[in-house]
């Protein structure tokens, strides 16, 4: 019987950049959570409206227009690309207790992404575990898992099926909106990426497309056998959301 407790943290990303031609004011705003950074401040803006029409205005924006070259496309202009849905981005439930374990018994927890975008380019949500699932000293951890193994062996970014209670590890499945296609039922699993062995973080949602609350589950799944030493485990996921504009 194995106590396990494990933990997740929530990174928020987000960084609008805005180029203009020539030399012009500029403002970054910083917290311990993300960074945005400006080309210019304008320095009026308004949304007008009557019984007859609605009117958006900004003043002070150097240039407002599609600049295009080798290489890049930049977008400038409050009114050129004006998002009618702010992005946001939220967790369900940032704490997975999965209680006591037994071997050859999988348990599983879930929690809910919850995205709203309306930018114009595309939003992502990628993740990866600080460490994997480990003793507070270190001294004992859980492997991640490669699902069945054979031709059923998941990778980082290729998700197979895990079905038998004889393979252990840790691991994750993704239903709903725009989660990558190789989840293609709740039976599919991930490794997480692991950022202490010089892994990257992977995609978890993806859209170009503007809505409202997309939504998907991440069910996390842990299996032990019966010569996993005993203690609390556990880890940490970073969730990183990026929109562009």
């Amino acid at each position: 019987m194995k106590k396990l407790k494990y933990l997740l943290a929530v990174v928020f990303v987000i960084t609008a950049l805005f180029f203009g031609q020539k030399p012009v004011s500029s403002e970054n705003f910083n917290s311990d959570n993300f960074r945005i950074q400006f080309g210019n401040v304008n320095i009026g803006g308004e949304n007008l409206n009557s019984d007859t029409y609605d009117l958006s205005t900004s003043i002070g924006q150097s240039f407002a227009e599609k600049f295009s070259s080798d290489g890049y496309i930049v977008r400038a202009g409050f009114q050129y690309l004006k998002s009618i849905i702010p992005f946001s981005f939220s967790i369900s439930d940032i704490s997975m207790d999965f209680g006591t374990l037994t071997a050859s018994s999988p348990s599983t927890q879930t929690t809910n992404l919850t995205v709203s975008f309306g930018g114009a380019g595309q939003y992502q949500v990628t993740a990866i575990e600080e460490t994997p699932l480990q003793t507070f000293d270190g001294s004992n951890s859980i492997s991640d898992t490669s699902c069945d193994g054979g031709v059923d062996t998941c990778t980082t970014s290729s998700a197979k099926p895990w079905t038998s209670n004889s393979k252990y590890g840790f691991g994750y499945n993704m239903t709903g909106d725009d989660i990558p296609a190789d989840f293609i039922n709740s039976t599919y699993f991930r490794p997480f990426p692991d950022r202490s062995s010089a892994g990257t973080p992977k995609i978890l949602m993806s859209s170009a497309n503007v809505g409202k609350s997309r939504q998907s589950t991440v069910t996390f799944k842990i299996n032990i056998s019966n010569v996993q030493p005993a203690g609390t485990y556990r880890s940490v996921i970073t969730f990183t959301a990026t929109p562009s504009y």
